[in-house]
């Protein structure tokens, strides 16, 4: 319960300060610093995805995953452009929704199993197959599988940070990029060493399916990133007055200091 917690809200304390207080409250240092900025968050997108690939926890693996993903939006918030800032809090939800996710069934795999650790899984979908297909889903969310809400929010933050005026550059989105793919590396080789592959422990064939009170936990969560996904314009809509007021404010502080 505390990771779900931490994943769907704690986490975003700090990307929220910035836009609701660094961003409105001095602009003026938000512009001089943004290609800084910038530049770590791109360093922390390839570093959590570096680490997260060397986990055999799966929990350490999507705790790992988040500061990958965090760097997206970081770096969508110090692109400064209407559409970088409008994927960034759209990805502040999604990474919400598809690690609170994640953590919550690696929640009940353990409870069934008692471990964390990759090794001790291996071919269960035979065994659990409704829950394997879930969490197939959840993870393919997280990795930014079209269709699913993690594709949105990154690519809106990826198109706004290569039209970045502030920035300036192309290689801050381009080297970004690269976090995507270690992204659906590093998931999909989890996937494959619990799920899938012949039954690696003779013990793993007493795991109970999910139960339906555990389905009705999940559903909330999989209709949202499937709403997302498939229909992002209600909610950019429920974004876009907040972010023309930021960049106004933007716009103001850039020809005060021209």
């Amino acid at each position: 319960a505390g990771s779900v917690i931490l994943a769907g809200v704690l986490l975003k304390m700090g990307t929220y300060g910035f836009l609701r207080f660094n961003l409105p409250l001095f602009p003026q240092a938000t512009l001089s610093f943004a290609p800084v900025m910038a530049a770590l968050a791109v360093i922390g997108i390839l570093y959590g995805a570096i680490v997260s690939y060397q986990q055999k926890d799966v929990k350490k693996l999507v705790a790992y995953s988040s500061v990958s993903h965090l760097g997206f939006v970081m770096l969508g918030i110090f692109a400064l452009t209407s559409r970088s800032l409008s994927g960034s809090i759209l990805q502040m939800v999604n990474h919400g929704l598809s690690t609170g996710a994640l953590f919550l069934i690696v929640g009940m795999l353990y409870d069934r199993r008692h471990t964390r650790e990759m090794s001790a899984y291996g071919g269960i979908w035979k065994v659990v197959p409704v829950l394997g297909a879930l969490m197939l889903v959840v993870t393919l969310s997280s990795a930014g599988l079209p269709g699913l809400n993690g594709f949105v929010g990154e690519f809106t933050i990826l198109m706004g940070s290569f039209a970045s005026p502030v920035l300036n550059s192309p290689w801050f989105a381009g080297v970004a990029t690269l976090g995507v793919v270690l992204a659906a590396v590093y998931l999909l080789v989890m996937f494959e060493k619990v799920f899938l592959g012949p039954l690696a422990h003779e013990e793993n064939r007493a795991l109970k399916e999910i139960t339906p009170r555990e389905v009705i936990v999940l559903l909330p969560i999989l209709g949202l990133i499937g709403w997302i996904g498939l229909s992002p314009g209600f909610f950019f809509n429920l974004i876009t007055p907040s972010v023309h007021q930021l960049t106004a404010i933007l716009q103001a502080a850039a020809v005060a200091v021209r």
